[in-house]
């Protein structure tokens, strides 16, 4: 039997690689292994049962399904238990080597009672770490306090270990967060909500939950319906989540990819001009093309808002 190539993937939804068979027409697992380290073995999906099947192995060679591999895409086989500690330890890794880089920020700590001392607020916080500044606000006139304050952490661990849970401050409830906006103007706010594309329908809310609970804590996971192959999950710390983006992560045996969710005050200069374009459609209703004309016109640059209007 003259050589062939069969095509060969990790995932069945993935490209695939062309491997050369041996003159008999098997091909050997150690070709497979040379492209895809750690290969134990080789499925495919069965055309009339839609089944996954096993490709047949024997020492070390595999046989061609009823002698023919045809034009199906067979999947990689890995040890099963290897390979998902791998993909964990892979993601814990890379998440890891991300946060080393990440320096504590302020955090805000709301529903203080009015007694409450900076000397009480570092006293408590003491107990989670080392704590580099305490500051409670007050008012400028009376000098009370405003029922919030300040506290910031030495180390990043300590700061997350603080955000995932509520604090109990001289006898009352109160939440500890970063704040929505930061103190230096260069340092813009940071989306807590991440972009997971890639998903697949039988990956549910609790799925997707349950898995990035392992980088911090979840406070929303929202899928779209209709099913659109992506999700958004937000995290109570926004270092957790720019940690994860850009990182190609394996949930329920499928490659999905973490990107940033755009926070929606950036697009505040978008709705500005929505804004200004409707006003102006407001102003003159029967222009020909409508918004899409106007906006056009203002991009050329050839008229301008009536002083009056503005």
């Amino acid at each position: 039997m003259s050589e062939l190539y069969i095509r060969v993937a990790e995932e069945e939804n993935e490209e695939p690689m062309e491997i050369p068979s041996e003159d008999d027409g098997t091909v050997l697992l150690s070709s497979v292994a040379a492209q895809f380290p750690g290969a134990c073995g080789l499925r495919y999906r069965n055309p009339e049962s839609q089944c996954m099947r096993g490709v047949r192995l024997v020492e070390g060679v595999l046989h061609a399904p009823e002698n023919d591999w045809g034009s199906l895409v067979y999947v990689v086989n890995y040890p099963k238990d290897n390979k998902r500690k791998m993909d964990e330890i892979d993601a814990a890794s890379a998440v890891k080597v991300k946060r080393g880089f990440q320096k504590t920020s302020d955090l805000i700590v709301l529903g203080l009672p009015w007694k409450t001392t900076e000397q009480d607020l570092k006293d408590y916080f003491t107990t989670f770490g080392e704590v580099i500044m305490v500051q409670v606000k007050r008012d400028v006139k009376t000098g009370n306090s405003k029922g919030f304050g300040f506290v910031r952490f030495t180390e990043y661990e300590t700061q997350t270990k603080v955000i995932a849970q509520r604090h109990m401050i001289d006898g009352r409830w109160c939440d500890c967060k970063l704040p929505n906006s930061r103190a230096c103007p260069d340092e813009p706010m940071r989306s807590r909500k991440i972009f997971v594309g890639r998903c697949t329908e039988d990956m549910s809310t609790d799925d997707l939950r349950q898995y990035f609970m392992q980088y911090g804590e979840v406070t929303d996971v929202f899928i779209p319906k209709p099913f659109r192959a992506f999700a958004f999950v937000t995290f109570a710390d926004d270092q957790v989540a720019q940690a994860l983006c850009g990182e190609d992560l394996i949930i329920k045996g499928i490659s999905v990819h973490i990107s940033n969710a755009e926070p929606k005050h950036n697009n505040s200069r978008q709705m500005m001009d929505r804004g200004r374009f409707g006003a102006v459609h407001q102003l003159f209703p029967n222009f020909p093309g409508g918004s899409a004309s106007l906006a056009a016109m203002f991009d050329r640059s050839q008229y301008q808002f009536p002083s009056s209007n503005v």
